[in-house]
């Protein structure tokens, strides 16, 4: 919305500040700056609020507004008087003011730092979590604006706003005066009020996901009036799931006296239906889709399926109309899944959702399934039916335009009916928030994730989001950091969920492998090895071996306290005629049932050659076997969310027969607090390399589990040893009063300055332009010293001789000046430059950069030819803690180098974990530092020599994790 020439023109209207927000109860308003054009919503939005919320607004009766009032609440300057309002279907809901204040109270002007807020909320719409949404904007608009408290005056009676100010996390102070209660807020954010917003966040994210899984009843818009098609395909689905609520056939050229289609009632629009309808699931063309989401939008629809085509796939007319349909439905409170959307799907008995062109719905079970592609999802879904297992829901989201993986993942965090998170993502939106949402996600509950288009450096047709420009295998690194299962191929998502839904955690990589085959054992034992397991030998059953052998070698298997997990192997038995009898499936399957259901609490996984049945006997659910001896108990489940009931869950909420619930982070049954499930759920794999993966990807995520609960920390020595405010202030001056926006590299100089005050020592490095100059270096520094090249083109390649070390004395200094300048050109060219000698060790590289969608990355490896070559290179979030930055150095292949490999003398590993933590903590303490290298940094027995150092300052790149809750826009 654009000022008019009514306001001032050097404070232009600040269109940053409009933001979409999803409210407590999942619907979603708009915030945006009032304007002097608002006068008549602003007028009838006061109209519609009860006399008792003005009287706690005004502290006296105050019935309608003047003219002097209209003008004052709808002009402001966007500096020193600032008001936004929450709007749904383009008419307020809510405003919200600050005017900004001297220390006497009234109204001032920049340098003063305070400013009076006030609120004010249709009654209607209260209890929504529409104040505190507005607070959270607010407060960001005032810091940017230079204000650092806010001063509100509250009636004692009005507890609903005193709390909305208590639990915004802000540090606070309260008073009682004159009658009301004064409270100054300080808007500096703090971990209180950033956890509070992030709890919201999830809870009123979830919510919307959940209006969307579970509703009361489904319109489905653009039912064809004879068979065929795809509104019609998706009304017969919805039939055949079973759906409990109402549903709806809508087509606007349906004949007035149409009475009903395949069932049920026929209507020419969503007003029509007279009735509240939760979801419309949308199939009309792409022109048609304006007109459809108006009707649904005008009549309280609470969210939509857009199944139709021709938006951003199409190119950029395509784009621009998936915004407006973003924008449309939004400005309505609706959340859309798509458009190009295949469907969702809900399997809870509650529900039976079929709300998607899958002509089927899958069984219900504990895992759910996210993706981005329709064709992917109809292969995944078909691999699970092949496979026996159930899905608690299913979301084919399309372009996704609005709802994503991220929203999911809230959903899934604390929903009692799913177990297992497996996500097909093409791109990222927000990567940041999927990290953190997915680590906070993985700590309860296994999330699984297939990232295709990983190479390409853009995003499939119709996904409209920032481009991340990190390497695939750092985006890798970090989903591992955060606790993600990473795989491959959807084959593969498919074998880890199946092993995750079916059996509990291993508590750790100690495999026993037991079989009737001698091959197919060393074939098992081979992979464990190449995939980092511990297998102990293989135990032969030998071809003779019968069910019941298999049962009670299975027993004694689990029953070793030296094995965490057990593999079984199975070829068809071969009868005295010669031929292989494989309709024994079923009686192994048992057999091995019943001894996983009487030991202790592992996973156990099959490999099968062609076993007839075994495979779907081993799927089928045994809810009548006697369960697993009982592991620690269970810590308290997450908060679920209320009514109406979640994906996959019956009834009120309890959990399937034999099913497990969620447990709370790092805790609960085994040593990863993953809960043992239903008995009888072995998965079975055709090959010993898929079992084989499938359990070591599950391996290192207990691991990960077991570390989770004790993330670790940032040692206290570096609060002590930095100069936080210095370094801020220096930063200022290199960057100067107009910095441009590409930023600027540091001299060797500044740099080293900068780097210091974090402790971070960089050996000095003296030009050498001629061969006085070097000699004159050298005495300056001491012999011996070393002579280097800086030329871009050979900085770090001592392998084209560019390097001479070891420089006893000014004569062997100056033949080796006239050799680089002989071998490799001028010295103008070249750029020498003489440096002490640092004790010998382990040439080793730091750097820390920031992308602007994935945020700040501390990386490491060793130098030259391991990380530039071969890619042994790993990476973290920053923040790094102690943890770690010790795992940072371990998990490169070349580590052993560091750890005395060869019998060589071990590395100051502790040094190098200590300059790691520093370079994070300048990185996240000062988002102006862009980009950090050090290399090589040397690391000897004792401490380490950094050698050389490039930092790069730009003006910080916007922290939209950080700013007050939003929905994307892209």
């Amino acid at each position: 919305m654009e000022p008019t020439p009514e306001q001032s023109p050097h404070h232009a209207y600040p269109d940053h500040w409009e933001a979409d927000v999803v409210l407590r109860d999942g619907g979603t308003a708009r915030i945006r700056p009032i304007t002097t054009d608002d006068a008549e919503r602003l007028v009838s939005f006061y109209e519609q609020v009860s006399d008792e919320s003005k009287y706690y607004r005004f502290f006296a009766p105050y019935p309608r507004l003047s003219a002097r009032d209209v003008h004052r609440f709808t002009h402001h300057d966007y500096v020193d008087r600032v008001g936004l309002a929450v709007t749904i279907g383009g008419e307020f809901i809510a405003t919200v003011r600050f005017d900004r204040i001297n220390e006497q109270g009234r109204p001032a002007s920049a340098p003063a730092d305070e400013a009076e807020v006030a609120f004010l909320v249709q009654d209607a719409h209260q209890g929504r979590g529409v104040a505190s949404a507005l607070l959270e904007h607010i407060a960001a608009v005032a810091r940017e604006r230079g204000i650092r408290r806010f001063a509100a005056e509250v009636l004692p009676a009005n507890n609903k706003m005193i709390k909305v100010f208590r639990d915004a996390g802000f540090t606070q102070q309260r008073s009682f005066e004159e009658g009301s209660v004064h409270l100054t807020l300080d808007l500096e954010p703090t971990a209180e009020s950033l956890a509070v917003q992030r709890a919201r966040e999830q809870r009123a994210e979830a919510r919307s996901v959940q209006r969307l899984l579970a509703p009361g009843s489904v319109a489905v818009i653009g039912v064809g009036r004879a068979p065929g098609g795809v509104g019609r395909t998706v009304l017969r689905n919805l039939l055949g799931s079973g759906f409990t609520g109402r549903t709806y056939a809508v087509n606007t050229s349906f004949a007035a006296d149409l009475g009903t289609v395949e069932g049920v009632p026929a209507h020419r629009s969503v007003g029509e239906i007279g009735e509240q309808v939760d979801l419309a699931v949308v199939a009309v063309p792409a022109d048609r889709v304006p007109e459809a989401v108006a009707d649904c939008g005008e009549h309280g629809v609470q969210g939509l399926v857009v199944l139709s085509a021709g938006y951003a796939e199409r190119g950029a007319e395509g784009r621009e109309r998936q915004r407006e349909l973003v924008r449309q439905a939004r400005s309505y409170g609706m959340r859309i899944i798509g458009p190009n959307a295949f469907g969702i799907i809900n399997t809870s008995d509650a529900v039976r959702l079929n709300a998607s062109l899958a002509p089927e719905s899958p069984k219900a079970g504990r895992i759910g399934l996210f993706t981005q592609s329709g064709a992917i999802g109809i292969a995944v879904l078909s691999g699970l039916h092949r496979r026996g297992a159930g899905l608690s829901a299913f979301i084919s989201a399309g372009n996704r335009a609005d709802v994503s993986g991220n929203d999911f993942l809230q959903y899934w965090y604390e929903d009692q009916g799913t177990d297992v998170a497996l996500l097909y993502l093409e791109s990222l939106g927000n990567p940041r928030k999927f990290t953190r949402l997915a680590r906070r996600t993985a700590a309860v509950k296994p999330v699984v994730v297939v990232k295709g288009a990983r190479h390409s450096g853009t995003n499939p047709p119709g996904h409209a989001v920032p481009v991340s420009r990190i390497p695939d295998a750092t985006v890798s690194a970090l989903m591992r950091q955060a606790g993600v299962i990473r795989v491959d191929t959807v084959t593969e998502m498919v074998d880890v969920g199946l092993l995750l839904a079916g059996q509990p955690l291993p508590d750790g990589p100690r495999v026993a492998i037991l079989g009737n085959s001698e091959s197919l054992g060393l074939l098992t034992y081979d992979a464990c090895l190449a995939e980092g397991l511990r297998p102990r030998p293989p135990r032969d059953l030998t071809t003779a071996a019968s069910p019941q052998d298999f049962r009670h070698a299975l027993a004694e298997a689990l029953a070793d306290r030296t094995c965490d997990a057990v593999i079984v192997t199975a070829i068809p038995w071969v009868g005295e005629n010669g031929e292989a009898e494989t309709g024994d499936g079923e009686v192994l399957a048992a057999a091995l049932r019943e001894a996983a259901a009487t030991g202790p609490a592992k996973p156990v996984a099959v490999v099968h050659v062609e076993m007839g049945g075994l495979a779907q006997a081993l799927a089928a659910a045994t809810s009548t076997a006697t369960p697993r001896p009982a592991a620690p108990a269970a810590a308290p489940e997450p908060q679920r969310i209320s009514s109406p009931p979640s994906s996959g869950t019956p009834g009120a909420g309890a959990p399937r027969t034999g099913a497990p619930a969620p447990a709370a982070p790092g805790k609960g049954g085994s040593v990863t607090g993953h809960p043992g499930p239903a008995v009888g759920r072995m998965p079975a794999y055709p090959a010993a390399e898929r079992a084989v993966r499938a359990l070591g990807e599950v391996v290192k995520y207990a691991q990960w589990r077991r570390h989770a609960a004790s993330p670790g920390k940032v040692p206290e020595f570096l609060d002590e040893t930095i100069d936080e405010h210095g370094t801020a202030g220096l930063i200022e001056t290199l960057l100067g009063p107009s910095p441009d926006r590409r930023g600027r590299p540091l001299t060797h100089d500044e740099a080293r300055e900068l780097l210091a005050r974090y402790g971070v020592t960089v050996l000095p490095a003296l030009p050498a332009p001629d061969p006085e100059a070097a000699v004159a270096a050298a005495a300056k520094l001491g012999y011996p010293v070393a002579l280097k090249t800086t030329a871009p083109h050979l900085r770090h390649r001592a392998d084209l001789g560019g390097v001479r070390l070891d420089l006893a004395n000014e004569n062997a200094l100056r033949r080796s000046y006239e050799e680089l300048t002989d071998l490799l050109g001028t010295p103008a060219e070249l750029r020498p430059v003489v440096q002490a000698m640092a004790p010998r060790g382990v040439d080793t590289v730091v750097r820390a950069s920031i992308d602007a969608a994935a945020g700040a990355v501390l990386s490491f490896g060793l130098a030259g030819a391991p990380s530039e070559l071969l890619g042994d290179t790993a990476h973290r979030l920053v923040p790094a803690t102690d943890r770690d930055a010790a795992e940072l150095i371990r998990s490169i292949k070349a580590a052993p180098v560091l750890f005395g490999w060869r019998g060589s003398a071990p590395a100051d590993t502790a040094a190098l974990e200590e300059l790691l933590l520093r370079v994070s903590r300048l990185v996240d303490d000062h988002p102006e530092v862009v980009s950090v290298a050090l290399e090589p940094v040397v690391v000897a027995t004792h401490g380490l020599t950094v050698l050389g150092a490039s930092v790069r300052l730009a003006p910080p790149p916007a922290r939209s994790d950080l700013g007050p809750r939003r929905l994307p826009s892209y």
